[in-house]
């Protein structure tokens, strides 16, 4: 790709989606990578655990590659680089939380050679054309940040995830001012936020959820439990308040839950007064209305601590009448069905369940529309790339801009592996490179496919129907079978005349396949297929998955 003084913009996830955020910056023989997030799957990916990019481009530019560059420790912006890191060896700039939250996961995955490059915002690091500056950002998690990219062509501003919260939990106030300084220098470019881009007005403080959630510990007579992103450390610190504040004990449940508590102790952004954590077998040593409980699962995720409570099926813990369980999260689009199920399997054993609808216990971390409009007025940027954000949110995010002043041909709402091109005065989407979805199922990388998912779908919705067949090697001819195995397509022995009439059929197509002489298996399979395909169809309705197996002596 001919990049010779321009600056190369490709955006590897994070358009038209939540999740697996993933920005590939390149002048000339220069790469510098922002963030490496993974997605989670939806309902329709079965079987899958994590959805990664496709790092195509980066592996066939490997060379090219200075560094991996991070905005903040949520799982959609470092979940990928696991994966990444195994493929191409570069340093990791961050802030120490995430670069903490990162470690945990490569030594997780037996990553075993890292450079990971602690920052903190204000800092500037030169890597090949690129000067690359962090500025402290305001996010649900502590030290994020938004970063500013120099280059030859110009300045790039892209915010992270953001929100302008005048009263954060840290204390630490998002840098308006360094947006603006770069803004009164000049901004090429500009990269936002789009998560919020359809919400009017501001988004709420995270001081507003300490408020609901005094309130929640001050009535409830038993114990609390408490569901949350296990990163989202501000809301964990604040709970840990009221817990002390009301003279209750914390109890810590769920791997990814426990893991991030521990990073963020040792590392100063949470802080948790001796005595008042506890270990789980140690929770019947008290009353209890004298616990909280911190665990995963405010997603509905079905492994996760709140869905097994909610299904009977913890190890630990029981919910009984009397508990209060509070979800202080919001759903990410498509885990809906999977939440609201988890609130009534709750509500059905009788625990008292607040959520973000009915309650205030849940901001969101991300800008709505004022903030936006705020942040855009700030940089004044010539070209605007809305980011992170689903189709709708990113030309929502675009309009915004257009009625603050950015010219409409200069609004550029793209999609992953779109490469935006730009020189000291021109921008345009000049191609598209490699990009896409890469299933992470059990050790598997990128092995199962979209044939395989197609296969899982039928499989789930049809079910499959074995047909085996033993023939004599010289003669073709059916020495024993054809038996059939139905598997989650009809009860076998509900369906007597069905799968008698169907053996009938695979008789019937084995004995024109003899006469014929026809004696390739991959041909008899076939017409097997085709013909019992057509006649469940025409009784059922159904479409099984058919497996033909034959066998010879």
């Amino acid at each position: 790709m001919e990049s010779k003084n321009k600056l190369l913009v490709i955006p590897l996830g994070g358009l038209g989606e939540i999740g697996k955020n993933m920005t590939v910056f390149q002048y000339g023989e220069d790469i510098v990578i922002l963030d490496a997030g993974l997605a989670f799957p939806e309902d329709d990916m079965l079987g899958i655990d994590l959805v990664i990019p496709d790092f195509t481009y980066l592996l066939d530019n490997r060379d090219k590659v200075r560094a991996v560059v991070l905005t903040h420790g949520h799982e959609d912006h470092i979940g990928a680089l696991s994966y990444l890191l195994k493929e191409i060896n570069v340093p990791v700039y961050g802030t120490r939380l995430a670069l903490g939250l990162v470690e945990d996961r490569l030594k997780e995955n037996r990553v075993g050679n890292y450079n990971l490059v602690p920052i903190k915002p204000g800092n500037q690091i030169s890597l090949g054309a690129f000067q690359v500056g962090f500025i402290q950002g305001s996010h649900s998690i502590p030290d994020s940040c938004g970063l500013y990219f120099k280059t030859p062509v110009g300045t790039v501003v892209h915010t992270g995830d953001f929100k302008i919260d005048q009263t954060p939990v840290d204390g630490k106030l998002i840098d308006i001012h360094k947006f603006a300084e770069l803004g009164d220098k000049g901004v090429l470019l500009l990269m936002s936020d789009s998560t919020n881009a359809e919400r009017p007005g501001y988004t709420g403080s995270e001081r507003e959820v300490a408020r609901a959630l005094d309130e929640e510990f001050q009535y409830a007579k038993g114990r609390i439990i408490m569901a949350t992103f296990a990163s989202n450390v501000s809301r964990i610190q604040q709970a840990v308040h009221s817990a002390c504040k009301y003279g209750r004990k914390v109890a810590v449940l769920g791997r990814s839950m426990v893991n991030v508590v521990n990073i963020a102790m040792d590392l100063g952004y949470l802080e948790i007064p001796e005595g008042v954590l506890i270990e789980p077998e140690e929770m019947k040593q008290f009353r209890e209305d004298q616990i909280l409980i911190l665990t995963t699962g405010s997603q509905g995720e079905p492994m996760a601590g709140l869905s097994r409570m909610a299904t009977n099926n913890h190890r630990s813990v029981s919910i009984s009448p009397g508990d209060t369980v509070l979800i202080a999260a919001t759903p990410i689009p498509g885990n809906e069905t999977s939440v609201s199920k988890t609130i009534d399997n709750l509500l059905r054993l009788g625990a008292h369940v607040v959520y973000e609808k009915i309650s205030g216990i849940h901001v969101s971390g991300h800008a709505s529309q004022e903030e936006l409009k705020l942040m855009l007025n700030l940089v004044r940027p010539k070209f605007f790339i809305p980011v992170h954000g689903e189709h709708r949110m990113l030309k929502r995010h675009g309009k915004l801009a257009e009625e603050l002043g950015v010219l409409r041909e200069n609004i550029f709402i793209g999609e992953n592996g779109h490469v935006f091109e730009f020189t000291k005065n021109t921008g345009r989407i000049s191609g598209k490179v490699t990009s896409g979805k890469v299933f992470v199922d059990g050790l598997g990388v990128g092995d199962v496919g979209n044939i395989v998912i197609r296969d899982r779908q039928q499989l789930s919705k049809e079910g499959i129907l074995i047909v085996v067949v033993t023939l004599d090697k010289q003669r073709g001819a059916v020495v024993a079978g054809p038996d059939l195995v139905s598997r989650g397509f009809v009860y076998v022995r509900d369906s007597g005349d069905l799968m008698n009439e169907a053996q009938n059929r695979v008789k019937g197509v084995l004995e024109r396949c003899e006469a014929s002489n026809i004696t390739e298996w991959s041909t008899i399979k076939v017409q097997v297929r085709e013909t019992l395909s057509k006649y469940l169809y025409e009784k059922t309705g159904r479409r099984p998955m058919i497996l033909p197996i034959i066998m010879e002596v």
